[in-house]
């Protein structure tokens, strides 16, 4: 069955006797999947039950789209007070890279998007570690000083991610991405899972999704 999981609070507030719907921060799409009916090198329409979601790409995504029917695309969304907007990944990884970018100071969501079409998250994360300015600045947009920030920013916390949780480490991950949704509905924090799926494909990298949520489940 096509499914979308949902995680959605908000609040209601007064203003001059008129109730007024407010947005809390944690309110989001985790991921969707259903039928790609359209797609454009910097969006797609992804139907769900009945309802089409217009979700902004990446031309990294949309490489990986391209000629799929049926199709996940991990989720993050946007409030602001004129629109509610979703960005979409064919791979989580993307999108963790994204959030990162994301939270520097200067990069918005559509910068952070262009980044990640200018640029592989592998070549992104390797210009980031390496301090290298020069590529990062390659990107329209991105100045030295930006550059220099996003490196400033960025650089430890990718280097411990990369290093505990051996995140981007590859682009065929599907299995270690199925097992970890699975853990994660299951009730398990995600970065306990993502450790424990990590350590066990370091030890035997050949696991089916079943053998890999099974041994994780041992572990957690």
């Amino acid at each position: 069955m096509k499914s979308i999981k949902i995680l959605y609070e908000y609040r209601i507030r007064k203003r001059k006797n008129k109730p007024i719907l407010t947005y809390h921060s944690a309110a989001m799409y985790e991921y969707i999947r259903g039928e790609l009916v359209e797609l454009n090198p910097t969006f797609a329409v992804v139907e769900n039950n009945g309802i089409g979601y217009f979700i902004n790409i990446s031309l990294q995504s949309y490489a990986l789209l391209e000629g799929k029917k049926d199709v996940t695309l991990f989720l993050h969304q946007v409030v602001r007070e004129d629109a509610i907007l979703l960005y979409g990944f064919a791979q989580a990884e993307e999108r963790e890279l994204f959030r990162h970018l994301i939270s520097v100071s200067g990069i918005g969501p559509n910068t952070g998007r262009v980044i990640l079409s200018s640029l592989s998250p592998a070549e992104v994360m390797e210009a980031i570690l390496q301090s290298d300015v020069n590529t990062l600045k390659q990107v329209k947009g991105i100045g030295l000083k930006t550059a220099q920030r996003i490196i400033i920013d960025l650089k430890d916390k990718l280097g411990k991610a990369k290093a505990d949780q051996e995140i981007f480490v590859s682009m065929d991950n599907s299995i270690r991405q199925e097992a970890l949704s699975a853990l994660v509905m299951l009730g398990f924090a995600k970065g306990t899972a993502e450790k424990t799926i990590a350590h066990i494909l370091k030890q035997n990298p050949n696991q089916t999704v079943e053998n890999l949520i099974k041994e994780a489940l041992k572990g957690l």
